[in-house]
């Protein structure tokens, strides 16, 4: 029997618009030494299709996330959705189409691979035929008839997803799965969640290791103390961090004065005596013009392209457990979207302010600073 979502309301987010939708979730710890708020009012939305990458610190309310959307854990406050059925309410009609991974997988260690699921199968009422249809899905027909304990990591974890997909959910959960990998194991299993988001499954996948995200995400929701920092495509959040950054390279008896150019300018620089690291410029010959004007000769002009880890650093910064930034996470203002940089915001390059800067010959910053 499938429970019927209401109609959102005026002006809000349709839930069934998304595989997984929060709404003001919160969940608070309370223990003899005090409270501890552990999710603040997020906001989640994953979209249908793909892979979505849920980041934050340690600590930061991924799993605790996770465990209410599962009914592992009970919200104090706000709304959970998945397929636009309300949970926990409606997990009875929507559990048997998500697949999890949580806590470490936990199989027979002297029984065999396909053993193993065999008799997981049985257990959830799924197909024999399944059994080797997930062991091919994961890439491991070929160590089927091989003991758990003789698996790698990186095979175990492939073995957890293969349970999972047993009962062929359209989502999956997997938390923090390539904890404890090796490059070789990392690689497994981005392979593996590329290849269930191409075969047309949600895949929600939590993590702080950025650049393994980077490569197979298509969406990502970046949390700090439980709360939502930036959600959108991988794309628009880097590309709202601001344009791409240039590297500058001058012979050293001209650094300084390349540093004070470009200070007058008008450009955001960070100066560290060896490279002049320039932000807000879309073209790096404009750089190299302008310092050629003043007899300033560049022999490294090189475009720094922002990544997911930079801008993760920079929304996270504080955020992690222990910190003290702001008293109260939910008197935090709203999270910004990716939003495109606008092109009027560009530096004015050929009309320089009135010198009065660090890098102003004689000036106690001309040894080098950051503005």
């Amino acid at each position: 029997m499938t429970t019927a979502t209401p109609p959102p309301p005026s002006g809000g987010i349709d839930p069934r618009e998304f595989a997984v939708c929060t709404s003001g979730l919160r969940k608070t710890y309370r223990s003899i030494r005090g409270s501890s708020v552990a999710v603040a009012n997020l906001d989640l939305h994953v979209p249908y299709g793909g892979v979505h990458g849920f980041l934050g610190p340690n600590g930061s309310g991924k799993t605790t996330s996770i465990r209410m959307l599962l009914g592992l854990a009970r919200a104090d406050s706000g709304t959970m959705h998945l397929f636009g059925q309300e949970v926990p309410k409606a997990l009875p009609d929507v559990i048997g189409r998500v697949g999890a991974i949580v806590e470490s997988p936990k199989f027979f260690p002297n029984f065999t691979a396909r053993r193993n699921l065999e008799l997981l199968a049985t257990a959830i009422g799924a197909p024999d035929r399944a059994v080797g249809q997930v062991l091919a899905d994961v890439g491991l027909s070929d160590r089927a008839k091989s003991k758990y304990r003789t698996y790698s990591l990186g095979m175990k974890q492939r073995l957890a997803i293969a349970a999972t997909l047993l009962k062929d959910p359209d989502l999956l959960i997997f938390d923090e799965p390539t904890n404890g990998l090796d490059p070789a194991g990392i690689h497994e299993i981005r392979q593996t969640m590329r290849q269930l988001a191409e075969a047309g499954k949600t895949v929600l996948v939590s993590s702080h290791i950025l650049g393994e995200v980077e490569q197979v995400a298509d969406t990502v929701s970046i949390i700090g103390r439980g709360r939502l920092l930036a959600e959108g495509r991988v794309a628009d959040i880097i590309g709202a961090a601001g344009a791409a950054a240039v590297r500058v390279a001058v012979r050293p008896e001209d650094h300084a004065t390349a540093a004070r150019l470009l200070y007058e300018a008008g450009l955001d620089l960070t100066d560290d005596r060896t490279h002049l690291l320039v932000r807000g410029v879309d073209d790096a010959s404009e750089i190299a013009r302008r310092l050629g004007h003043h007899d300033v000769w560049v022999n490294e002009l090189v475009t720094v392209k922002a990544g997911l880890e930079q801008v993760f650093l920079e929304l996270t910064a504080g955020e992690g457990p222990g910190t003290t930034a702001g008293a109260d996470p939910l008197a935090v203002p709203r999270p910004q979207h990716a939003v495109p940089p606008q092109p009027d915001q560009q530096p004015d390059l050929a009309t320089p302010p009135p010198p009065s800067n660090p890098y102003e010959t004689g000036s106690a910053g001309a040894e080098g600073g950051t503005r």
